[in-house]
């Protein structure tokens, strides 16, 4: 098993146990007890885990919210799937707005040779979309400015706000913290919610990029309804009803 596999498993496992062992997760990851230890201490370092003596815990029993090197180890085949599939409804030579996240990370490594201007709401994503990479095209890209957040490294504040609303973007790509079908996106704080909402209302077109585990998962902050939206990318397998339900709003689904 390769260290990212072992990295994934070990995120995974904790996130539904607030303990584990070196050798549980040994058996788990077939790999020896020192190998383990190793990927307990970097995990450790990147915010992902607690080491305790004999293995580790977990930092998201009891709900809190997955802090970035967690969500980046999640669901990764899922995330490259939908960050292709809104590629695919992006334009070259288009202004984009696009949120922070693991999953906008993702989408900004498809945009990497895109002609296109785009404003992203992460170092992160700045970081992807600045790389050095073979002749071609590049987006241009404009910064929001504001207050950083740690971990994160995503743009809050007033100054973020302000700045997206100065400007006006062909497609806002979202990447909510939660969706549903009554509430519409949330997000997991004020401060959040108020920069989605910037890109938002400042896009002629709204794009929510959200996997699956998003839909129905628990966020306290409302950022706009379904009805706000045009096109939602996801691998959700829809009910009818819930089908329904978005085309009431008028919301394209693209499952991937």
């Amino acid at each position: 098993m390769r260290t990212d596999e072992r990295h994934r498993l070990i995120g995974d496992l904790l996130r539904g146990r607030e303990r584990v062992t070196v050798d549980e997760l040994a058996a788990a990851c077939g790999a020896s007890g020192a190998t383990i230890r190793r990927d307990l201490d970097v995990l450790a370092r990147h915010g992902v885990l607690r080491r305790v003596h004999g293995g580790a815990k977990s930092l998201l029993f009891g709900g809190e919210n997955p802090e970035y090197a967690q969500r980046e180890l999640e669901e990764n085949a899922v995330k490259k799937r939908i960050a292709a599939g809104v590629a695919a409804l992006l334009k070259d030579r288009s202004h984009v707005w696009l949120d922070s996240g693991s999953t906008a990370t993702e989408i900004a490594r498809q945009l990497q040779q895109r002609e296109m201007t785009i404003m992203p709401m992460s170092l992160r994503a700045v970081s992807v979309l600045t790389a050095d990479s073979e002749a071609g095209c590049r987006p241009e890209l404009l910064l929001p400015g504001g207050s950083l957040v740690p971990g994160e490294q995503s743009f809050r504040g007033p100054m973020t706000e302000a700045n997206i609303r100065s400007l006006r973007f062909d497609t806002a790509v979202v990447t909510p913290c939660a969706v549903t079908l009554q509430d519409g996106l949330l997000a997991h704080d004020l401060d959040d919610a108020a920069v989605k909402r910037a890109g938002l209302e400042s896009a002629g077109r709204v794009i929510v990029a959200c996997s699956g585990s998003k839909w129905n998962a628990s966020a306290v902050a409302l950022v706009a309804p379904l009805d706000a939206v045009d096109a939602v990318v996801t691998d959700r397998m829809f009910s009818p009803d819930e089908l329904a339900q978005l085309d009431r709003y008028s919301v394209k689904a693209m499952i991937v």
